[in-house]
């Protein structure tokens, strides 16, 4: 559906620096500045409201100091009246004392980093116009602008010896028929004549090129394009940064990831691989050729003599399993250390002495820190809890991280490793979240149809009641492969339903990861198949609760979740009052040659709709929503975004049209400016008011 399944956390966690970055440019609030980096607001009810959503500040991008004794990260603020947003940046001692805030400007900062000494901050601003590199002293004092790159720069990694800077900027892509356009000046025409041209929410008309720079302190000097004249991006496109390019410890050597395709091949592989790039020669090795899925995120060990990444074994498959892989820099032997872990392993980082690696894994839907013992091959599950690691950097003894739950968005802790217990450091909402009311998060497991077990999550509204009766909504989850785990969204934010009187049922159904890669890996395939029933029988078990009113039963989703809610229209069997889909694919037909990753629609749903021969492909097609139209007699509120590339906006509006034609009562939420996402406030406002007055007018 999207290319989100190993990306989910990050899409969630993220997703503030995204609308940040989108609104820089334009960005003229302040509030961050005034607010000190807490929002001060008093609530007039303990209850959530989407306003007091969009209120939370949201963290990102923790770093620690080469010391050790510092934390730096950022916090991002919506200002819901001028529809903008606004990044400042903090640091606090690891200990969580001394919280300062080091910026106060209208332009937002990003990319926050200590330069190798200790001695500055690098950091991505908009203030002279486009977004440069800048820097200042750990105080916040001393501000001074460093690159001056045409269009600007898009993120940046300081050298181990601070001598060099490497960093993205867009290049333009070769226009082949540009003579064509000669004196057009006004036409708005696109020529196309491959596959590529448009790419989760932006036409492709720039690559991503990574650009190595002296560094004197002052400015940037000898700027070399690694990947000139290759039609390449790296970091990769839609979600890769710069935890995609690597330094070698000595700085002689830059390792990245890049998907060495182009036009058709690239839409339909994923076989993303790891270039080192030698300084000194200036000549590029492939480090896994002849490795076919993805492999990503490199990070060399303190020593030099090791590098491990990120890897799939399967091309055009992104939700195969993350393997962790280290490879001997000086044997060139390559192994897989997580070939006896069923499960994934994510933001890999060696100990200080090269011996182990630290990294995040999802498990019966909560992610946590591991730990591997490189020379044993052991890995040791370092934390437990009802709540998701979402990052994290090592700080001698301590574990600096960020961790949410489904009652509470993202903060700073310091873990220790050896207990795996935490301490709050951060409190960025705690004023917020300290008049707020929430419901009990509730875990039970359900039999499914074909008697395994499966974890669903229940969250109660406020203040519940047991004898009560109220409405419930299954929330169908997207990706396909994105587990329900302890996130905490600004969208699909589960608090925020029960603080509407509605009880959540969150299954982790077939095809989610975090229950071992056969469960996970069964939906492919198998659209409309037992990941359907998994929800039917969540539902089914919850709504018996006596109080549960089993005649006042929604479901709602987006992306795969609104395929799901489009499925179960035609095939509910009158269980559901009232429907919600959001970016949802609905004429499975049309999505094969709407999308523009094809590895994506070829795995999940088995090949084109043309091969007559592929019974997998024909059993997909054959459960296309679109096929049940005759039977859907519920009411549906369809929500659907222009910018939306990876399930285009036609998707929504055809089943919107389809239910008005059946006389179904529907309604059709359009955003021209949004993606997949909802990204701006006042559309993430208006979203949930729209989202919560459909439910009310038919289940309460």
């Amino acid at each position: 559906m999207v290319q989100l399944r190993h990306f989910i956390l990050l899409a969630i966690i993220i997703i503030c620096s995204l609308a940040a970055c989108n609104n820089a440019k334009e960005t003229g609030s302040t509030q961050g500045a005034s607010l000190i980096g807490k929002n001060n607001l008093t609530l007039a009810s303990p209850i959530m409201t989407p306003e007091v959503l969009w209120s939370f500040g949201r963290i990102s991008e923790i770093t620690v100091s080469p010391d050790n004794t510092r934390v730096l990260y950022g916090a991002t603020f919506y200002d819901i009246s001028a529809n903008k947003s606004n990044r400042e940046l903090f640091v606090m001692d690891v200990d969580g004392s001394n919280q300062r805030q080091l910026t106060h400007t209208a332009f937002g900062e990003y990319n926050a980093a200590w330069n190798p000494s200790g001695t500055k901050i690098g950091f991505l601003s908009t203030e002279s116009g486009t977004m440069q590199l800048w820097e200042m002293n750990p105080d916040g004092s001393g501000k001074q602008q460093i690159s001056d790159v045409a269009n600007g720069i898009n993120a940046f990694k300081y050298a181990p010896d601070g001598k060099k800077i490497v960093f993205s900027a867009d290049v333009p892509k070769e226009k082949p028929f540009e003579s064509l356009f000669q004196n057009l000046d006004k036409t708005t025409g696109r020529l196309m004549n491959d596959l590529m041209y448009r790419h989760w929410d932006h036409w492709v008309d720039s690559y991503s090129h990574l650009f190595i720079a002296d560094f004197d302190g002052k400015t940037l000097s000898n700027i070399t394009d690694i990947l000139e004249g290759e039609p390449y991006s790296s970091p990769v496109e839609p979600f890769g940064g710069m935890e995609q390019v690597a330094w070698s410890p000595d700085a002689t050597k830059l390792a990245y990831t890049c998907r060495k395709l182009t036009g058709k091949a690239y839409s339909l592989s994923t076989n993303t691989d790891i270039y080192e790039y030698d300084l000194v020669s200036k000549t590029t090795v492939n480090l896994t050729d002849g490795m076919p899925g993805y492999d990503q995120n490199p990070v060399y060990s303190p020593d030099g003599v090791l590098m491990a990444w990120e890897s799939m074994a399967r091309d055009g498959y992104e939700a195969d399993k993350n393997r962790l892989f280290i490879l001997n820099r000086q044997t060139g032997e390559k192994k897989d250390y997580s070939a006896t872990f069923d499960q994934d392993a994510t933001q890999l980082a060696f100990s200080d002495d090269s011996k182990s690696v630290y990294f995040i894994s999802c498990r019966h839907a909560t992610e946590e820190l591991y730990h591997l013992i490189i020379e044993e091959e052991t890995i040791t599950k370092l934390t437990e809890g009802v709540h998701d690691y979402t990052s994290f950097a090592l700080a001698g003894d301590r574990i600096i991280a960020t961790k949410m739950s489904m009652s509470k968005p993202v903060e700073i802790y310091s873990v220790d490793p050896l207990t795996g217990t935490d301490t709050e450091l951060s409190f960025e909402n705690k004023h917020l979240l300290d008049q707020l009311t929430f419901g009990e998060v509730t875990q039970r497991w359900v039999k499914t149809t074909d008697g395994k077990d499966m974890l669903v999550w229940v969250i109660l509204p406020p203040n519940f009641d047991p004898n009560k009766k109220y409405p419930a909504l299954l929330y169908c989850q997207g990706g396909p492969q994105s587990a329900v785990s302890q996130f905490w969204s600004y969208r699909w934010n589960f608090q925020m339903m029960a603080a509407n009187d509605y009880i959540v049922v969150a299954p982790n159904r077939r095809g989610l990861p975090g229950f071992g890669q056969e469960w996970n890996e069964q939906i492919s395939g198998d659209y409309g198949g037992q990941n359907m029933k998994d929800y039917l029988s969540a539902i089914d078990a919850v709504k018996k609760e006596p109080w549960v009113d089993e005649e006042r039963l929604g479901a709602v989703g987006a992306s795969y979740g609104g395929f799901s809610v489009f499925w179960l229209a035609g095939h509910h069997d009158n269980r559901f009052k009232a429907f919600i889909a959001h970016d949802g694919m609905f004429n499975l037909e049309a999505q094969y040659l709407e999308t523009e990753e094809n590895w994506f629609t070829n795995w999940d749903l088995g090949g084109a709709f043309w091969d007559t021969n592929n019974t997998v492909a024909q059993r997909s097609y054959a459960n296309s929503p679109h096929k049940s139209v005759q039977k859907w007699n519920t009411p549906i509120l369809v929500i659907h975004s222009e910018l939306d590339y990876r399930i285009v906006a036609s998707q929504g509006m055809s089943a919107f049209n389809a239910a008005i034609l059946r006389d179904i009562p529907a309604q059709y939420l359009y955003f021209p400016n949004e993606n997949h996402w909802v990204l701006h406030p006042q559309n993430g406002v208006l979203w949930q008011r729209v989202f919560y007055d459909w439910l009310d007018r038919w289940l309460k």
